[in-house]
């Protein structure tokens, strides 16, 4: 999406419940195991290239290797059991592994580092595999989804697809749930152009304090599901390893984790979705949430789930043809005055409420969100260029000096502060 709210052909990803029979689990469990053996045997040859000094294994080489001559050993001839399309996208999947790492090692890939890639195991809470159009899987027309070599799945359907998939993967989490994601191209209309902007600035006890007032208090699904979790792990360290009755029991826990997961992330989209179509630009803080996850209060910010909710609002703003933008985690709003843009010296969290000299009064949350309006809508020029930020003003004496652990790593975590017992996350600089 563009500065002035057209809409950008967007990738988006459905998620449906797929209900396999028990011939139908077998075969998913086949497919699985199929594209587990196909990446690790990938990820050792190249390892092994690169333990002997010799040249990268090309992806033609790897597919032609470990795909068309392994089946005609007897070793691995039970991978034509399976679709060739899921092996080859298991491969590609190695591949764009390897891809990332390099690009992150040299410099070409932004955010954190990428590591290299790793051995899958049958033990992954998570399996999946993926087939493109290539294999010509097919939505019926009595609703099932045609995989080949695995059949006819049943697909509890709770929308249409905007547009024909081009790919489809099938997932088995945790919880022994299988899941069908589709991935499609979507073109959605704008919608109606609205006068209002707002910045949004995330806490603890109030999960988002919007520029206008609003408070949204924080849910702590988490925390409101401790009891029963705790009881159910207790019940898991309570059987013998390796016992029937101990994998039944950490299905349990799974699916409690899932049901969590689930119920946060079907507010956050409620709650995504309305700020989006009641504002044509968001603004809101760029948070360190892998920097606050090493802190004490990491149970707390996990459980408010910032990062998934930003991700909404962005894939949202770019859907519907609004304006999305991420201010500066360095940026000081919540000791700036919204009123004159005065810098004042460090605040305890303890402060909810201050009056600048200027003579305005503030709501500490309320005054950090009209800040981050007022930066986004700067870094968002308006058509007239108008001047939307407050002026610049002298910072105090203290804030003139280099702080002393200018230089670390981890200014980035220690340049936030989060107020013990779920408040909010305020700025130190």
């Amino acid at each position: 999406m563009n500065q002035h709210g057209t809409v950008c052909p967007v990738q988006l990803r459905y998620n449906f419940r797929v209900y396999p029979t028990p011939g139908q689990q077998i075969e998913l469990a086949r497919a699985f195991g199929c594209a587990r053996v196909v990446f690790n045997d990938g990820l050792r040859l190249r390892q092994q290239a690169r333990e002997n000094d010799e040249k990268y294994i090309s992806d033609g080489e790897l597919s032609r290797r470990l795909i068309t001559e392994a089946k005609l050993t007897p070793a691995r001839a039970w991978l034509g059991e399976v679709s060739a399309v899921v092996l080859q996208q298991a491969l590609a999947d190695l591949n764009t592994a390897y891809r990332n790492f390099f690009a992150s090692v040299t410099g070409k890939r932004e955010g954190r580092k990428v590591a290299p890639p790793r051995f899958r195991s049958r033990k992954d809470n998570r399996q999946a595999i993926r087939f493109t159009k290539n294999s010509r899987f097919k939505v019926l027309d009595n609703g099932r989804l045609r995989l080949p070599k695995i059949g006819d799945l049943h697909v509890r359907w709770s929308r249409t697809l905007p547009s024909d998939p081009s790919s489809v993967a099938i997932i088995r989490d945790a919880a022994g749930r299988y899941f069908a994601s589709f991935v499609v191209q979507t073109g959605d209309e704008a919608l109606p152009t609205v006068d209002s902007e707002v910045g949004i600035d995330l806490g603890l006890t109030h999960f988002a304090v919007m520029s206008d007032g609003t408070k949204v208090s924080a849910p702590k699904f988490l925390r409101r599901a401790a009891r029963k979790l705790k009881r159910l792990q207790q019940a898991v360290s309570r059987r013998q390893r390796g016992s029937q009755n101990r994998k039944k029991a950490v299905v349990q826990v799974a699916r409690a984790h899932a049901r969590v997961a689930d119920t946060r992330r079907d507010w956050q989209h409620k709650l995504s979705t309305r700020i989006i179509r009641e504002n044509q630009a968001v603004y809101i803080e760029d948070l360190c949430v892998v920097g606050l996850g090493r802190t004490r209060l990491a149970k707390s910010v996990h459980d408010a789930g910032w990062a998934g909710f930003t991700g909404m609002l962005e894939y949202k703003a770019a859907r519907y043809g609004r304006t999305f933008g991420r201010v500066d985690r360095f940026f000081p709003s919540t000791r700036m005055c919204s009123a004159c843009g005065r810098i004042n010296d460090k605040m305890a969290l303890n402060v909810r409420a201050w009056d600048c000299p200027c003579g305005a009064a503030h709501d500490r949350d309320v005054n950090a969100a009209l800040n981050v309006l007022a930066a986004g809508q700067a870094d968002n020029s308006n058509d007239r260029g108008a001047q939307v930020r407050p002026e610049r003003v002298p910072a105090p004496r203290g804030e003139a000096v280099t702080h002393p652990d200018a230089a670390c790593s981890t200014r980035s975590v220690e340049g936030i502060s989060v107020l013990q017992g779920g408040e909010d996350v305020n700025r130190r600089r």
